[in-house]
């Protein structure tokens, strides 16, 4: 399994590319829908068997639970393909969400177009936004990863704690790493080169 690092193609300020996608049980959520009246919006891009999305599952969790009450929306997306790694098909993201108390949307990106749209490499890759939809933060959870430190969500709470106080995340951010995102055969972006 390689460690595959955030792309950083989108940048500071820029606007979340808009999207409509469904969860496990085919209810569809908008960028727009989960922003609405909230004071941000945190985007994860995950899939249920990479090891390094499930080093910090539980964790991740808990930190959208914390971060609702302060009003931040968390949404997590799929966009892995499910034909060749079921693992990560919808019923099984519905088990995985469960399993890890996600009490937030967690939806399933079967085109892989917001995916691209944002330019996301790897799970687990996290964006957040304000409650203009622009770009904050992007990178990585913490710094730890599987079989090195227990995950805290350090790097992301400082970007949330920054954005509540109308306050930049300092530079530089360091990127996400994790598995690549499963790619539908020919489907791959060009931002790889």
């Amino acid at each position: 399994m390689a460690e595959v690092p955030s792309t950083f193609q989108l940048k500071p300020g820029q606007t979340a590319p808009d999207f409509s996608l469904p969860d496990g049980n085919g209810t569809a959520y908008s960028r727009n829908d989960l922003i609405s009246g909230k004071k941000g919006l945190l985007i994860a891009f995950v899939c249920n068997h990479c090891p390094y999305v499930v080093h910090l599952s539980e964790k991740f969790g808990t930190f959208a639970d914390e971060v609702a009450a302060l009003g931040i929306q968390t949404v997590a997306i799929s966009a892995n393909d499910v034909a060749n790694y079921p693992a990560d098909s919808p019923e099984k993201m519905i088990e995985f969400a469960s399993a890890n108390h996600w009490d937030f949307p967690y939806l399933y990106d079967e085109s892989q177009d917001a995916a691209k749209a944002y330019a996301a490499a790897c799970t687990p890759d996290f964006y957040l936004f304000d409650s203009d939809l622009a770009l904050v933060y992007a990178g990585q959870f913490d710094d730890t990863r599987p079989g090195r430190g227990e995950p805290t969500g350090a790097d992301l709470r400082g970007a949330v704690s920054n954005l509540l106080k109308d306050q930049a995340t300092p530079q530089p951010w360091y990127p996400s790493t994790g598995c690549n995102i499963k790619w539908k055969p020919e489907e791959a972006p060009d931002y790889f080169g």
